[in-house]
């Protein structure tokens, strides 16, 4: 059986420790195309909020403009549901 595993380190913050705990793995099966395979190990990788962990500490945001993106961003959403309902 030919298969290929793409792998990736998943960052937790743990108690002022930052662990790389699991790894992504995505299993590529007999016929499957590269591309397909990759698509998976974006979806998960995304889902993950690496990415997203990474680009927040590139430079450093007060907590109270953190909670005010919080609150805009609820707002936002709760304006969404209150058109489609």
């Amino acid at each position: 059986m030919d298969y290929l595993s793409i792998f990736a380190h998943t960052k937790i913050k743990r108690a002022r420790k930052e662990v790389f705990k699991s790894m992504i793995i995505v299993n590529v099966k007999e016929g499957e195309s590269l591309d397909r395979a990759l698509k998976r190990f974006k979806k998960k990788f995304e889902k993950t909020g690496v990415l997203r962990e990474l680009r927040s500490r590139q430079a450093y945001e007060k907590k109270s403009v953190t909670r005010r993106t919080q609150i805009k961003k609820a707002i936002y959403k709760q304006h969404l549901n209150q058109e489609s309902v």
